[in-house]
């Protein structure tokens, strides 16, 4: 099973909820959780465990080499604008290829190799029955979405279907959200009982219902605000898995990066209803 958590906005405690549910799982089952908010992973704030795999990623760039008749097809092709064909040079913006290989397999020169660039790392970490594998982007790449599909490929082959695998997503609905949700079987987006929660709640409800994916609400900070993303889960049909309270206590634990489940017991309560519900998943 491939469970991706995931919010429309940042700071709605969807790293709270991740590293627990995870933490908490793995006192029953084999866990992997990964952190694929890979421009600022900080769920490894609350793992523990020794570092077990550690390697650079790399993704291809396409490098002009100089043997060229000018011909103008590599900046056609390219849909990203990466390229530029000048009078007597072609010039390569790393920053906006996506590796695809059009320039450099069209060429009739053969003047665009493509070359290995490092854009990041990837590190796998093990505490008994819980495994972490976090991915960072190196500073100065823009593209979040090569090292999220890498990534992915890792835990495909490292962690099998006997594998919870649970996946901290980045916030938002843009691209790396896409890359981050697209394989998994069941999305919890989480939210906050707020005007602002709702409006982002609504974006990323409507991006699952686009990558036609299963998804659940978890409700963060309950007590606060209104009662209004209550009312939209239930015009919309949405079943809301949880509701973890508002409470000064969990946020001391979280600000001492201390993991909260066993140690708050109507915390444990709210991540047993989400355990119970993803396990009786078709």
């Amino acid at each position: 099973m491939k469970i991706a958590i995931a919010s429309g906005k940042g700071g709605t405690g969807k790293t709270t909820l991740s590293t627990n549910l995870a933490g908490y799982l793995s006192k029953q089952y084999e866990v992997v959780l990964v952190d694929l908010d890979v421009e600022e992973p900080n769920s490894g704030l609350f793992m523990n465990g020794p570092l077990i795999l550690s390697e650079d990623k790399y993704k291809m760039i396409p490098e002009w080499v100089g043997k060229c008749s000018m011909c103008g097809l590599c900046q056609q092709v390219c849909k990203f604008n990466a390229i530029v064909c000048l009078e007597d040079e072609i010039m390569v913006f790393p920053e906006l290829c996506h590796s695809c290989y059009a320039c450099s397999e069209l060429c009739p020169e053969s003047a665009l190799p493509m070359f290995p660039q490092k854009m990041g790392e990837l590190k796998h970490f093990r505490d008994n029955h819980l495994s972490f594998v976090e991915s960072r982007l190196d500073i100065g790449q823009e593209q979040a979405v090569p090292l999220i599909a890498q990534t992915h490929k890792y835990i495909d082959e490292h962690f099998n279907a006997g594998f919870v695998r649970i996946m901290d997503a980045p916030p938002g609905t843009s691209c790396p959200v896409i890359e981050a949700v697209k394989k998994v079987d069941f999305v919890i987006l989480v939210t906050e009982p707020t005007p602002f929660g709702l409006h982002d709640l609504k974006l990323a409800v409507e991006t699952m219902k686009a990558l036609n994916k299963k998804f659940g609400v978890v409700i963060n900070r309950f007590g606060i605000g209104n009662d209004d993303v209550i009312s939209y889960c239930k015009e919309e049909g949405i079943d809301i898995l949880a509701k973890i309270p508002n409470d000064r206590r969990i946020a001391e634990l979280y600000s001492r990066g201390e993991l909260i489940y066993d140690k708050f017991p109507e915390f444990t309560e709210q991540l047993e209803r989400i355990k119970k519900y993803i396990f009786t998943l078709n």
